[in-house]
């Protein structure tokens, strides 16, 4: 190993910290500035902006926490503040959202039971910040003096949003939402009907990419490699498939829809033999019925009528 770790950087705690929930996973760190302290959790898997360090792997850990406590300077804090917001006067119906974000600003960890502002969906809401490119981190037992207990709490990270191994998730042009909309002609495969409501969906999850994974969507795409790529549904749905593929990530376990215990490939088992993430996970996707809804309710009907 030829990387050490910043003599300002201290790992204190039990490490590594795994947050089940978010498929998150954490590492509890002091950065010192002089005179100053930092102390939180550090993501080191965050599939949202593509981090997967392993901890065990120190050469790689020390470098990205080096690089973090560099992004966090106290130095720097205020150039960061103000490139954000110039990002949320580009996000103008946001308000909701911008109220968490305005909360978490303020500086180390925030007590979802008395200092987050109050809102019927929370989870949305971070999950918007983090889908923003903002590295927040959860502790589900953190304590809160102004409670007198143990509270969920989090804690938002002033690093360039994307973090420092940039953004996991693909993106799109407007333009490109519209056409993929256009292509697969506004019908939501879950429900089966034309709904202006839908929203494009990636049938492979983000939960199994890795750094490799990630591809460009151009607007060139053809009508094919839409189709092949992507599949219409409700936000909800949306949110539904999310838990269902990251319990299936955690457990092997996979979902069903309406109940129905039928795989048009494989079993309700993940495939061992397929990698976990990454291009080949893809392949033990195939058969799930949240994977592709319409070609899993085609199989399912072609049987019925066997």
């Amino acid at each position: 190993m030829t990387t050490k770790l910043n003599e300002n950087i201290k790992l204190v705690g039990t490490n590594p910290i795994v947050n089940s929930k978010a498929s998150e996973t954490y590492v509890s760190v002091v950065f010192t500035y002089g005179s100053q302290e930092w102390k939180g959790y550090v993501p080191i898997e965050y599939r949202r902006t593509g981090t997967s360090i392993d901890f065990d792997d120190k050469e790689a850990l020390y470098q990205y926490l080096n690089a973090i406590y560099e992004d966090m300077h106290p130095s720097k804090l205020s150039a960061w503040k103000k490139e954000q917001e110039i990002f949320w006067k580009s996000k103008p119906n946001a308000g909701t959202t911008k109220a968490f974000f305005d909360t978490l600003v303020e500086g180390g960890w925030k007590c979802g039971a008395c200092e987050m502002p109050r809102n019927p969906n929370p989870q949305r809401r971070i999950q918007d910040l983090k889908e923003f490119g903002y590295t927040i981190a959860t502790d589900l037992a953190h304590y809160c003096p102004n409670c007198g207990r143990n509270t969920s709490q989090r804690i938002l990270l002033p690093i360039p949003r994307g973090g420092n191994t940039g953004n996991g998730y693909e993106t799109w042009t407007p333009a490109l939402r519209k056409r993929i909309i256009s292509v697969l002609n506004s019908y939501d495969v879950y429900e089966c009907v034309n709904t202006p409501h839908c929203l494009p969906d990636h049938k492979f999850s983000e939960i199994r990419w890795d750094d490799n994974t990630k591809a460009e969507n151009p607007d060139t795409m053809t009508d094919e490699e839409i189709r092949q790529k992507f599949q219409l549904m409700t936000n909800q749905r949306n949110q539904q498939k999310r838990e269902v593929c990251r319990t299936c990530f955690q457990t092997g376990k996979r979902g069903t829809i309406y109940g129905i215990p039928y795989f048009y490939e494989g079993g309700p088992d993940w495939d061992t033999n397929i990698p976990a993430k990454g291009k080949e996970a893809e392949k033990g996707c195939v058969g799930c019925p949240w994977y592709d809804i319409a070609e899993w309710r085609k199989h399912l009907l072609d049987e019925l009528e066997e």
